[in-house]
């Protein structure tokens, strides 16, 4: 089968940081992978200092652009589909006030776009986010939102007629973050004598609480890379941040996967714990 995935992220560098490495896996494997991203990210901070410019601030919606295109290079992603709205920030801030905001944006035209999108690329496999509820930014959210009922009304040709021929996706998963894989990280890191980032971070996740794993994709080949696609939104990353404080060697030894947790689907999901396209 010719197999496609399609990524959806809020904003430039969520595609970097979500399911980076696994991309790059299915790209090698010859999977055609395409991006959605649905903001510019213009509320981003400046965190790297090197770029913590006057003119890079005053241009920063166009130079975060030309870094997602870095990065989806490397990432191999084949199209990036911009949906067009603006960062919404965080709530409560004039950003999320704006009419123009991804979070206030009309949903049945937003779901339009995606489901457009969906139909052209046609992928057994789409990428979305869960409910974040550790970090309830509002494209997050709203991403999470439109992407279950995009899954589901690009297979129902009676939804958006004239946005192409019907087209079910088979599974829809989001990546995430599970409390086992950043406690044998940080378990690691402090076994190594070195300082773990991860500490305040588990502070924040209940023990006991821990996401639903259905998939566990293999990116020690991958991990290099996908790092390095990060790097590629130099504005938005300290490069001797929090995301490479925790040595390649370290990840490969320890936990060398990205977990997923699966959405929907229309097959069930399968049992091959190892592969998102597994028995398709």
């Amino acid at each position: 089968m010719d197999h496609r995935l399609l990524a959806i992220h809020a904003h430039p560098d969520d595609e970097s940081s979500k399911g980076a490495g696994t991309v790059i896996h299915y790209s090698d494997l010859g999977v055609r992978c395409t991006l959605m991203v649905a903001t510019g990210g213009e509320e981003g901070d400046i965190l790297n200092a090197a770029m913590d410019r006057p003119e890079v601030a005053a241009n920063l919606p166009a130079i975060r652009d030309e870094e997602l295109e870095a990065a989806a290079a490397i990432l191999g992603f084949e199209h990036i589909y911009r949906l067009g709205y603006r960062d919404s920030g965080m709530p409560d801030s004039d950003a999320n006030e704006r009419l123009d905001a991804f979070t206030n944006a009309d949903e049945e035209e937003a779901l339009g776009a995606m489901v457009s999108t969906i139909r052209t690329e046609r992928p057994q496999v789409v990428l979305g986010y869960d409910d974040h509820e550790y970090y309830p930014h509002p494209d997050h959210l709203r991403v999470h939102d439109l992407s279950l009922k995009a899954f589901w009304a690009a297979g129902d040709q009676e939804r958006f007629p004239d946005a192409g021929a019907a087209w079910g996706p088979a599974r829809l998963y989001a990546p995430v973050f599970s409390r086992l894989r950043l406690v044998k990280l940080h378990e690691a890191m402090v076994a190594a004598g070195l300082e773990s980032p991860l500490g305040r971070w588990l502070e924040r996740i209940p023990e006991g609480e821990d996401s639903h794993v259905d998939v566990r994709v293999p990116i020690a080949s991958t991990l290099s890379r996908a790092r390095n696609a990060l790097r590629a939104h130099a504005t938005q990353v300290d490069p001797d941040g929090f995301w490479f404080q925790i040595p390649e060697e370290i990840v490969v030894d320890v936990y060398p996967w990205e977990d997923f947790t699966l959405l929907a689907s229309r097959d069930g999901g399968g049992e091959h714990p190892h592969d998102l396209f597994g028995g398709l």
